[in-house]
């Protein structure tokens, strides 16, 4: 891989329960398992922030291929759930992710496409795919 940018964050405190900021001050946010987890939710989470990097990652991907393909992606959004779970068949934890994308200004075969092909540049994808389940879902509005 030849880089184009290396993004900088340190974590500190308990983890989960602790800071993490990146060395450019532009993140600095207090973290928190959710209360789902026996946390106090006060904080945002590691899922959070990874599902907010990939909307916004797998969003930029479809844009970028959507201009590639001169087609309409007037109100295009990108939702990501990320899944924290126990794992069933070994020790530990795992991660899944659903992507709930809209294309409203196409056609089913056509934002279909657009989504295969951007789940194939998307660098969120590109690390995920045979580590995680990812489901693409095409929806009418991404929330």
């Amino acid at each position: 891989m030849k880089t184009l940018y290396i993004a900088e964050a340190l974590a500190s405190g308990e983890g989960r329960d602790g800071n993490a900021r990146t060395n450019d001050g532009k993140l600095d946010v207090a973290l928190a398992s959710p209360v789902e987890l026996g946390g106090n939710g006060e904080g945002t989470n590691p899922e959070q922030l990874f599902a907010a990097g990939y909307a916004a990652c797998f969003h930029s991907a479809l844009r970028l291929v959507g201009r590639k393909e001169r087609v309409d992606l007037s109100d295009s959004a990108v939702a990501a759930k990320i899944h924290f779970g126990a794992l069933t068949d070994s020790e530990g934890y795992g991660l899944a992710a659903e992507l709930e994308i809209a294309l409203p200004a196409l056609d089913r075969g056509t934002a279909e496409q657009l989504m295969a092909k951007a789940h194939q540049i998307c660098p969120y994808s590109n690390a995920t795919r045979g580590n995680m389940a990812v489901d693409l879902k095409l929806v009418e509005f991404a929330a």
